[in-house]
């Protein structure tokens, strides 16, 4: 059996704060997804904490460079899940160096249309963005981006572990049947 706690966070209350969580954060709560499948136990976690996991659609990707190799895998299991893809310029030019079609998105510092607008106007299903970097334009393009998912409900990966987990999740409620069972029974 596994089991997947989920802490949950308030961040809609907090209209201006990033949602970049830090050690001293507080959870107002938390859930707990339990099943014999680890992809079923992540999405019972995340629907206990009202965050709906999509079963298609289009995903945006972003990666910094030491994960692209790795987003390659990635960027195939979504596809064999029925999502297309969009990414920022460097993540896209590599998705498509390896085969698979990929929109190219722009950074909210490129200009409009950008990411946000493409949120926005609720097109975007899924986003898996491990970019970082401390740059002032880096640092503000990954906040209007955070803000966005936010305020749109759209699931955010911000790592590897993450976006494998949320797959495995998506594998699962799309294969499997979502049931319920009670710790006592078990």
């Amino acid at each position: 059996m596994y089991a997947v706690k989920e802490a949950v966070f308030p961040f809609n209350k907090f209209p201006n704060s990033d949602l970049l969580l830090g050690p001293e954060m507080k959870s107002t709560g938390e859930v707990m997804g339990f099943d014999k499948n680890f992809g079923m136990a992540f999405a019972k976690s995340q629907i206990g904490a009202a965050n709906s996991l999509p079963k298609q659609g289009l995903a945006f990707i972003s990666l910094k460079d030491s994960h692209k190799d790795e987003g390659i895998d990635l960027a195939r299991e979504l596809l064999k899940l029925d999502f297309t893809l969009c990414a920022t310029k460097g993540t896209a030019v590599y998705i498509r160096k390896h085969g698979m079609k990929c929109r190219i998105i722009n950074k909210v510092s490129s200009g409009s249309p950008h990411i946000v607008d493409v949120l926005d106007s609720k097109k975007i299903a899924l986003v898996i963005n491990t970019g970082g970097g401390n740059t002032e334009y880096r640092l503000s393009d990954a906040i209007a981006l955070r803000r966005a998912t936010l305020k749109n409900k759209v699931p955010y990966c911000t790592n590897m572990s993450t976006a494998q987990a949320c797959l495995e999740a998506i594998k699962s409620l799309k294969t499997k049947k979502l049931e319920v069972t009670s710790l006592q029974d078990i």
